[in-house]
């Protein structure tokens, strides 16, 4: 039987055999329909059942260190393209990029390989009079990979939009901003095991059944897990029953709101329901959990999800908390936001986060998450705690959303949760930073109610 002869992918909807195709695919998926970038790669690595482990490799690095150096690669095609980029599709556009940053930031990669395959895979898909084009673009970026390479390190900062720069260096310092968007290697899965379960026990079992993989202790969660290069999560032992993904500083802000056995807490902004499971087995059976999220979509998850773990919410409520609490019933012991914001602190898992944002979107947000506190807060009891979190670590997000508490009848105190002692001490707010401790950048805010 004759071999099969491997081609690349030439619109994003058919087969992709190799990784280059796989790469373009995702990334014509990520412009041109603001999808996101791993959800679409697992589907295309799940197609692609005759790619290696290092194809697979490979395809994950191109689409992440492409989208994650995007501007600085745009700007090496557009200043070799006299008529400029914009009349690209996004799918040319795409296979473009993926080229562009092979010749400028994978050494091991041979320049005409990189380049005689998006421009072949350009001809079969959009014609000759393309192909040449971006045959003569992309040599042109061959030529200059040597200079270009000088500036790898500083990439993922200049990429980035200079309204988004300007407001990390603003909320972390320029080492800090620089920090928080350079990524060494693939950061790990974070798993959370269950409150009645042996973390060190359970990584032995897990390194036991994945002896490729790495397994570790998380640093500031003392549930998480952290693993690299485990496969299919779904087919390891105790997946959904004894442990579940979550990463670590999103454990980490569900702990910080110190629920105990007995209290009755609210989970404001309750999304999937992850740091609702965490809460629920925090106030045990003689307590209640209620969980709010303006999204029914991800309601039916929240459901599901604590249905799996054997835990029950008292109320699982759809409601537009920045207008009113709906059918919630307070008074709280305590209440979680975790408020909308523009994600900036997942930015070295979810780099396309930095192409669909706006300079007017920190704002927005911070609006929307103060109106949320201050309707949340007023159905807290008088004593009662507030923890105000975004996955963002712009000022506007954070420190600028929350002054003037007492106009919402808060004063911060000091965290009320073990976890936190170590991280913040008797400060009553703190960063979680990926340069620092490991997990994606948070803000978080302990309050009191007055």
């Amino acid at each position: 039987m004759a071999a099969r002869k491997r081609t690349s992918s030439t619109s994003g909807g058919a087969e992709v055999p190799t990784a280059r195709g796989v790469a373009t695919a995702v990334i014509a998926r990520v412009h041109k329909d603001d999808a996101w970038a791993a959800a679409v790669l697992d589907g295309e690595l799940e197609r692609s059942v005759q790619l290696d482990a290092r194809e697979r490799a490979l395809a994950t690095e191109l689409v992440f260190g492409t989208l994650r150096h995007q501007g600085f690669l745009l700007s090496a095609l557009a200043a070799n393209a006299p008529r400029g980029l914009d009349k690209l599709d996004p799918w040319t556009r795409a296979a473009m990029l993926v080229a562009a940053h092979q010749l400028v930031f994978l050494d091991r990669v041979p320049s005409f390989a990189a380049v005689n395959e998006a421009v072949g895979a350009i001809r079969r898909a959009r014609g000759a009079g393309l192909a040449g084009f971006a045959n003569a673009v992309l040599r042109k970026v061959a030529s200059q990979a040597a200079g270009l390479a000088a500036a790898r390190d500083s990439a993922p900062f200049t990429s980035l939009a200079p309204w988004l720069r300007e407001g990390l260096v603003r909320a972390l310092g320029e080492d800090g901003a620089r920090a928080l968007v350079r990524v060494d290697g693939a950061p790990p899965t974070g798993l959370r095991v269950r409150a009645t379960e042996d973390r060190d026990a359970w990584g032995e079992r897990l390194a036991n059944a994945r002896p490729a993989a790495t397994v570790e202790r998380g640093d500031v969660s003392p549930l998480a897990i952290l693993v690299r290069g485990a496969g299919k999560l779904a087919e390891l032992p105790g997946y959904g029953a004894a442990w579940t993904v979550q990463e670590e500083g999103s454990q980490v802000i569900a702990l910080a709101l110190g629920a105990r056995p007995g209290d009755v807490v609210l989970d404001a902004c309750a999304g999937r329901g992850h740091k609702t499971a965490v809460l629920a087995e925090a106030v045990g059976p003689r307590g209640a959990v209620d969980a709010a999220d303006l999204h029914a979509s991800k309601l039916d998850v929240l459901r599901a999800h604590l249905a799996e773990l054997g835990l029950a919410p008292r109320a699982v409520a759809e409601v537009d908390l920045s207008v009113g609490l709906g059918s919630l019933r307070g008074p709280y012991d305590r209440a979680l936001v975790d408020a909308p914001c523009t994600g900036t602190g997942t930015l070295r898992r979810r780099p396309e986060l930095a192409l669909r944002k706006k300079a007017t979107d920190p704002a927005r947000m911070a609006a929307m998450g103060r109106t949320i506190l201050a309707r949340v807060a007023s159905a807290v009891r008088p004593g009662g705690r507030v923890v105000y979190s975004v996955c963002s670590v712009l000022r506007e997000e954070a420190e600028d959303a929350i002054m003037r508490p007492e106009e919402l009848g808060l004063r911060p105190a000091p965290f009320d949760a073990d976890v936190m002692r170590g991280l913040a001490g008797e400060a009553t707010a703190v960063r979680l930073l990926p340069h620092l401790h490991g997990t994606d950048g948070y803000f978080i805010a302990s309050f009191e109610r007055v």
